[in-house]
Parts: structure tokens; C-alpha cells; sequence
């Protein structure tokens, strides 16, 4: 009895310590859904999604803008030897010893409609000899307009302005459904915390009443108003409610676990859903919901594309067979 006295009052110290480890917070329906569109880690790979598709679609955006490119070679050597006629129609070997310099600078567009690049570019070559009596020659070419047009091949441009467009809107409707399967899998989790601790509170009041008709039934069968058989079932019905109690508790400290990692929550934090007052109700029409699931379902958008790049494929494995034709035309002028 003494040691049973000394347990309990070491119970009653250390209880308010984990408790207070612990601390208790009040949730409501509208902020876990906020929590986990904000906080869970399958909203933030759906927005991570979302962002690689808009940067791949800026970079598409970007393709068609004029864009400018400066290449040069700086510097190249070249060191050779070549065979020379000499006038009494022998033959020597000629070292030949150069340093050459060059540079362009290019504005270039795609043109879309038929795939060509029309480019407009500026110039800039240096070379020296080596050796004694080396000359040094400039030549520079201030304005060249370059027309590149593929004759037999696909046009690569104009299939990407019909695929990216919809490649992006398939993104797009990809983030808000899985948003809505997010908020979806928090309402889930959320009340399934709700009813674990409903079925908490039952089990302990079940095990409440069961310990106290236990109680009477042992006054009973002292005065001998009951059988032993009818003791025994009372007792089995108080342990059945204990291990039923002792299942609640795992299964809202499971379902605790649950909500806490999906939304993103410290484990030092006990949460308390709040039961909703109300529920609004929106009235939904057969015409509204069949365009916002056109408009917002990616399944339709990846159709579409799935479509798009089967035909890009088609038209790719058409020309294949037939010989690559490019047509180039220059325009330009040189100084020396």
C-alpha cells in the first residue's frame, strides 16, 4: 500500500510537467485547410510544379523575341607548313605563322509562320603573320542581314505555339486540383481527429459505466441477489470497456499524428478541433459545374496536348524520309 501511495505521488508530479510540455491549441475547419495549403508538403510540391511549368513557359515566351549573340575566337594561333613553287620550278616548304582575331555580333528572330531566322550581323576579323616582315590585315563587315529558311522540314517554332500555350494551361489546371485535393485530404484528416475524440469520450464513459454496475454487482453478489456467472460477465463487460478505451486513445493519438504532419505542426502542440457551427451550402447548376470542369480539369488540357505532340511526331516522321533542304541568303557589306 505504502508503494502504490508513493507511485500515485510521483504521478501527480511529473503529469503537469508533460502536460505542460505539450501545449494545447484550438483549431478550427477554415484554418487547417489554410495550414495545409500554405504548410503540408504536397502543397508545396504542387506549387514547385507550378513554377518549373511557368518558367519553362517564360522560356518558350522567350524564344520568340529577338535575341542577341556575340561569339568570338580570341585568340587563334596557327602554325603550318605548306609546299611553295619555286621559280626554277622546284619545290620548298614554307612555314607559315599566324595570329588571328574575330568577333560577331548578331540580333537574331525567329519567324514563326514559316520556321526561318532572319539575323542582322556585324563583323570583325584581325590577322597578323608571324615572323619578320609579318603584314597585319583587318577586315570588318558592318552590316550583313542573314535569311535562314528550312525548304523540306518541320517548323519546330510554330508547333511549340500550339503545344506550350496548352502544356502551361495543363499546369495550371494540375496546381488548382491538387489544391482541392489538399483541402480535401485536410477536411478528411481533420474530422476523422473529431470522431477519434468523440470515440475517446464514449469509451471513457462506457468504461465509467461499467466499473460502477461492477461495483454494484459485487454489493449485490455479497448479499446474494446475483449469480457468479452474472458477476463474471460485469466484469468481462468492464474489461472489454477498458481495452476498448485503451484502442480509442491509440487511435486519436494516432489520427493526432496524422493531422500534425500534414499540416506541417511541431509535436509539442496538442490540437483541439473545433466543431464547425455551420456549413455553407452553395447552390451548383449542371451547366456551371460541366464548364468549370472544362475549364479547370487538366485531364482535358492533357488530351489536347497528348494530341498536339502526337501530331508534332507525325509531322516530324513525315519529313525524315526526305532529304534536309536550307536556303541562305546574305546581304551585306565589307570594308578591308
Amino acid at each position: 500500500m505504502k508503494k502504490k501511495s508513493i507511485l500515485f505521488a510521483l504521478a501527480a508530479v511529473c503529469l503537469p510537467v508533460v502536460l505542460s510540455a505539450q501545449q494545447e491549441r484550438k483549431i478550427t475547419l477554415n484554418e487547417a485547410i489554410a495550414m495545409a495549403r500554405v504548410q503540408s508538403v504536397d502543397a508545396a510540391v504542387a506549387l514547385n510544379e507550378l513554377k518549373t511549368a511557368y518558367w519553362e513557359y517564360r522560356t518558350f515566351r522567350a524564344d520568340l523575341l529577338p535575341e542577341v549573340n556575340l561569339t568570338g575566337t580570341l585568340p587563334n594561333y596557327n602554325k603550318s607548313y605548306g609546299s611553295y613553287q619555286n621559280a626554277d620550278g622546284s619545290y620548298s616548304f614554307v612555314r607559315n605563322s599566324a595570329l588571328g582575331l574575330s568577333g560577331d555580333l548578331s540580333i537574331d528572330q525567329n519567324i514563326w509562320l514559316t520556321g526561318g531566322k532572319l539575323s542582322l550581323v556585324s563583323s570583325l576579323d584581325y590577322m597578323k603573320q608571324l615572323g619578320s616582315g609579318g603584314d597585319r590585315h583587318f577586315m570588318s563587315v558592318p552590316i550583313t542581314l542573314k535569311l535562314t529558311q528550312p525548304i523540306l522540314g518541320v517548323n519546330n517554332v510554330k508547333w511549340n505555339r500550339r503545344i506550350e500555350p496548352v502544356r502551361y494551361a495543363e499546369a495550371k489546371a494540375a496546381f488548382i486540383t491538387a489544391t482541392e485535393e489538399v483541402t480535401m485530404r485536410a477536411i478528411t484528416y481533420y474530422f476523422n481527429l473529431l470522431l477519434a475524440e468523440e470515440n475517446l469520450g464514449t469509451a471513457r464513459q462506457n468504461l465509467s459505466n461499467a466499473d460502477h454496475l461492477y461495483k454494484v454487482a459485487l454489493a449485490k453478489r455479497e448479499m446474494g441477489q446475483i449469480s457468479e456467472n452474472e458477476l463474471l460477465q460485469l466484469k468481462l463487460s468492464a474489461l472489454n470497456a477498458k481495452a476498448s478505451l485503451t484502442e480509442a486513445e491509440s487511435d486519436l493519438n494516432a489520427k493526432m499524428f496524422q493531422l500534425r504532419a500534414f499540416l506541417g505542426v511541431g509535436e509539442d502542440e496538442n490540437l483541439r478541433p473545433v466543431i464547425p457551427e455551420t456549413v455553407d451550402g452553395t447552390k451548383m447548376e449542371y451547366n456551371q459545374v460541366l464548364s468549370k470542369a472544362l475549364e479547370r480539369n487538366s485531364f482535358a488540357q492533357n488530351i489536347r496536348r497528348r494530341q498536339l505532340e502526337a501530331d508534332y511526331e507525325v509531322a516530324t516522321a513525315r519529313v525524315t524520309c526526305v532529304a534536309s533542304i536550307c536556303l541562305q541568303v546574305w546581304v551585306y557589306r565589307r570594308e578591308s
